[in-house]
């Protein structure tokens, strides 16, 4: 899949294509549902299939304290839309100069000159433009005016709830990882390169593989019990995702201690799949206490995934 990191990297030979424009954030079976029917015209009109996505998303810029969790970053959503099938992916540079385009020039001028869309599909609530002027409806005019077809994505329910990623951080919020997978389409999980911590677990005989999260926001926190995947071998373990407020850590970060396993791991890319919430992160008033506790989580890590 090609990936086309901002505008100035559109070339002439990018003209033509289906494209669909929105967050895809996780990537879950509504937006699988969506991309199959993208890729169903692709072909038919022997177009590439093409995703549009805004870097950083919107609400990261204009409102960052409120944006939600990222369910994947955007390096997971382009190994997601890649295996969907999708063959370009552009991300769009976000902010307050683009931002500011009329809803005329984001058609006239992204979409139809450098694009040359034949065939979009946006949401029917999708909001473009400065003052977010542009609607649905003026693409389904400028396609008239342009010759591209614009259809509005569909609803795609199950157990008659509608698969949103909101819906999907909801259930991760409430640690229902059953439910999250079944919107998904597969577990959640944290990939990352291990990097090298302050490495205080292993005193308390504890070490921890450290990764450091680079969402504004992550869709879980707190202590899990967790399996993980290094080097194609499977291992449990527990995991601790937040900012580790008893040494007054201040940046979101993953610390997971892997079960039987004494490696180096520095360097090397681990997935972690949390599979049950022992407790939330709090602040402890001792180093001793924190270890007292972690023996605890840790037992209770190894009978949960028994």
């Amino acid at each position: 899949m090609e990936f086309i990191r901002g505008l100035y990297n559109v070339k002439p030979h990018h003209k033509g294509c289906v494209l669909t424009i929105g967050k895809f954030d996780g990537v879950h079976r509504g937006h699988q549902a969506v991309l199959a029917n993208v890729l169903e015209k692709a072909k038919s009109l022997s177009l590439p299939a093409t995703v549009m996505v805004f870097e950083p998303q919107p609400e990261e810029v204009f409102m960052p304290d409120m944006a939600p969790a990222r369910i994947s970053p955007l390096r997971e959503k382009y190994e997601l839309l890649h295996q969907q099938g999708v063959d370009r992916l552009l991300a769009v540079r976000f902010n307050a100069e683009f931002a500011k385009q009329s809803a005329d020039t984001f058609v006239h001028d992204l979409l139809v000159d450098k694009l040359g869309v034949r065939f979009l599909v946006v949401g029917d609530d999708f909001r473009f433009g400065n003052g977010r002027k542009g609607d649905f409806e003026m693409l389904e005019a400028a396609g008239r005016q342009y010759g591209f077809e614009v259809v509005s994505t569909h609803s795609f329910t199950m157990h008659a709830h509608r698969i949103s990623s909101t819906a999907v951080r909801e259930a991760l919020a409430d640690s229902e990882f059953g439910l999250s997978t079944e919107m998904l389409g597969r577990p959640f999980a944290i990939h990352g390169r291990v990097v090298h911590g302050e490495k205080k677990g292993r005193t308390i005989g504890f070490p921890t593989a450290n990764v450091m999260l680079k969402r504004q926001r992550t869709p879980i926190h707190g202590v899990f019990a967790v399996r993980v995947d290094v080097d194609g071998e499977h291992f449990n373990g527990v995991a601790n995702i937040g900012t580790r407020p008893t040494v007054n850590g201040v940046r979101n970060q993953l610390e997971v201690h892997i079960f039987d396993l004494s490696s180096d791991l520095y360097g090397k890319p681990i997935t972690v799949f949390p599979m049950a919430k022992i407790r939330d992160e709090i602040k402890f008033d001792s180093f001793e206490m924190l270890k007292e506790q972690i023996q605890a989580d840790a037992a209770q890590a190894r009978l949960l995934l028994a």
